[in-house]
C-alpha cells in the first residue's frame, strides 16, 4: 500500500471522533471514506461537511476502508474494535484501549491473529514538548505529574485514573521502564459514582519514585510533568508547551553553579502527528508508534492502582 492512499474512516462522531475525521480529511496520505455513529443525523452532518459518506454500522466499512479510528464510549471499544480487527481492518483506538485489562489483552491478541495494526490514542507521546526534551531524560530518580481538568460528562463513564491519569502512567512507563515494586494510592468520588480525584505514589525497583495526581474536579486545566535526575531538573508544561531546565554548570565542582533555562517549545498538533503516524504504519506495516501492548500495559497498571485504593 506504500504507493497508495490509505482509505480511512471514523467510528463515533462525538467530540474526539469529529477531530479525528477532520485530521484524516486534511492529510494527503489518506482518503476519508466515511464516518459511523448511532446518531445518524450527526454522522450525516459531519459526512456532508467533510465530503464523505455516513454509515450505519462499523461493519458497513469492511471492504471499503483500510483503517479506522474508534472513538466510541470506552465500554464499546472491545466490541467495535474487535469486530473490525477480525475483519482485517487496522484500528486506532482512543484511550483507554478497553474497559478492562482483560478486554485490552483480547484486542491485542486479535490484532496479532489477523495481522492488523493496533494503535492506542495515548496522545501525550506526540506532544511536541515531550518529543523535543525526551533526549534529556535518563534514569529519573523522582517524577511528579499533575493533570487537572474541569468536570465534563465526556469520559465520565470511567474513573479519573483511566480517563486522565492513564496519560501520565503511559509516559512514566515510557521514561522509567524499571519494575514497579509498590503502589500507594487514594481516590475519592466527588461528582460521579467513580473516582474523580486520585493520587498515586509508585516505587520502582531502581528506587525511583513517581507521585501522580489526577483530578477532573478542578477550576483550571493543568498538565505538568517534573523530573529530577542526577545533575538535572526538568519541569515540562505539556499544555503550554513550555519548560524549565536546571542543571549543574559543567567544569565546576560545586552544586552552587546552576544554569537555568526557560524554553518555549513552540506550536504543534499532537492529534495530527498521532494520526499521521498511524497512517504511516498502515501503509508500511511498521510497528505502531503506540502499540496495543502499550495500551494494555497502561490499563493493567490503572487496575492495580484502583485495586490498591479498594484494599488500603
Amino acid at each position: 500500500m506504500s504507493s497508495n492512499k490509505a482509505r480511512a474512516a471514523v467510528v463515533g462522531t462525538g467530540h474526539l471522533g469529529t477531530f479525528h475525521a477532520e485530521k484524516y480529511a486534511a492529510i494527503e496520505a489518506c482518503d476519508l471514506v466515511g464516518v459511523v455513529d448511532v446518531d445518524h443525523e450527526r454522522a450525516r452532518a459531519l459526512a456532508d461537511r467533510l465530503s464523505c459518506k455516513a454509515f450505519s454500522s462499523p461493519m458497513d466499512l469492511v471492504g471499503k476502508v483500510d483503517c479506522v479510528s474508534v472513538a466510541v464510549p470506552t465500554t464499546l471499544h472491545r466490541s467495535v474494535a474487535g469486530e473490525l480487527l477480525e475483519a482485517g481492518v487496522d484500528c486506532l483506538v482512543e484511550k483507554p484501549l478497553a474497559a478492562s485489562g482483560a478486554e485490552a489483552d483480547e484486542l491485542v491478541a486479535l490484532a496479532r491473529e489477523h495481522g492488523c495494526i493496533l494503535q492506542v490514542g495515548h496522545l501525550e507521546r506526540f506532544n511536541p514538548a515531550l518529543i523535543r526534551l525526551a533526549g534529556m531524560i535518563r534514569k529519573p530518580r523522582f517524577v511528579e505529574c499533575h493533570r487537572l481538568a474541569p468536570f465534563t460528562p465526556r469520559g465520565a463513564d470511567v474513573d479519573v485514573v483511566r480517563d486522565l491519569m492513564i496519560h501520565d502512567l503511559d509516559l512514566i512507563g515510557l521514561l522509567q521502564p524499571a519494575e514497579i515494586v509498590h503502589i500507594d494510592s487514594v481516590g475519592i468520588p466527588v461528582l460521579t459514582p467513580n473516582v474523580d480525584l486520585a493520587n498515586v505514589r509508585i516505587r520502582f525497583a531502581d528506587r525511583c519514585v513517581a507521585n501522580v495526581t489526577a483530578s477532573r474536579v478542578s477550576g483550571k486545566r493543568e498538565r505538568k510533568l517534573r523530573l529530577f535526575q542526577e545533575d538535572l531538573y526538568l519541569a515540562i508544561d505539556l499544555g503550554e508547551r513550555k519548560a524549565q531546565v536546571a542543571h549543574r554548570r559543567s567544569g565546576t565542582d560545586a552544586a552552587l553553579e546552576i544554569d537555568w533555562e526557560e524554553l518555549d517549545l513552540g506550536e504543534g498538533d499532537a492529534l495530527e502527528a498521532q494520526i499521521r503516524a498511524f497512517v504511516a504504519s498502515v501503509q508500511t506495516r511498521a510497528r505502531a508508534a503506540t502499540t496495543g501492548e502499550d495500551g494494555s500495559r497502561a490499563l493493567h497498571l490503572c487496575e492495580r492502582i484502583l485495586t490498591s485504593m479498594e484494599t488500603e
